[in-house]
């Protein structure tokens, strides 16, 4: 249904008229499966993304502290939060144009899909598009991950602080 709205932009109907329509038509178009239609890239970018926060918000507000650039207070945090939030857009870029694509393919004429694997999708992207094909979106995805860094990690810092947890 997100993709849809590419559509109407142009003019062209909408596939589904609501989630339950979605849900009918991928069902009978595709089977029960295609309900899950782009589960494996979505959990290997869940996963970069996570990597990407989780170790470099630590080790960046780390380097900060031991460094002296600051004490361990809101300017750490929101640097370290600025750091993480750069990491996972690096590390999840890549994956998010594969599993865009390998979500929004549809099958041609002949009933052949354009992609068979996520790593199929990485190949041909590279190969056609070059290198930096794979970092398509990345200031949008930055965007969007840098304040959710700085609200997610300055709040747990805070909720750290209340239970009197240490930092390392």
């Amino acid at each position: 249904m997100q993709a849809d709205g590419r559509m109407v932009s142009k003019g062209l109907q909408p596939r589904y008229s609501g989630p339950f329509d979605a849900f009918n038509k991928i069902i009978r178009t595709e089977g029960f499966g295609g309900l899950w239609k782009g589960v494996f890239p979505n959990v290997q970018r869940a996963f970069l993304v996570n990597m990407g926060e989780l170790a470099c918000y630590d080790h960046a507000k780390r380097f900060v502290v031991q460094n002296q650039i600051s004490r361990d207070h809101i300017y750490a945090h929101t640097l370290a939060s600025i750091m993480s939030g750069l990491s996972a857009t690096v590390l999840s870029c890549p994956t998010d144009v594969v599993k865009t694509r390998m979500m929004n393919q549809v099958a041609s004429k002949e009933n052949k899909i354009m992609y068979t694997s996520s790593y199929d999708c990485l190949v041909k992207t590279v190969r056609n598009e070059g290198l930096r094909a794979l970092w398509k979106g990345f200031f949008p995805t930055w965007a969007r991950l840098g304040p959710w860094q700085f609200v997610f990690w300055v709040s747990y810092e805070k909720f750290r602080l209340i239970a009197d947890l240490s930092s390392f």
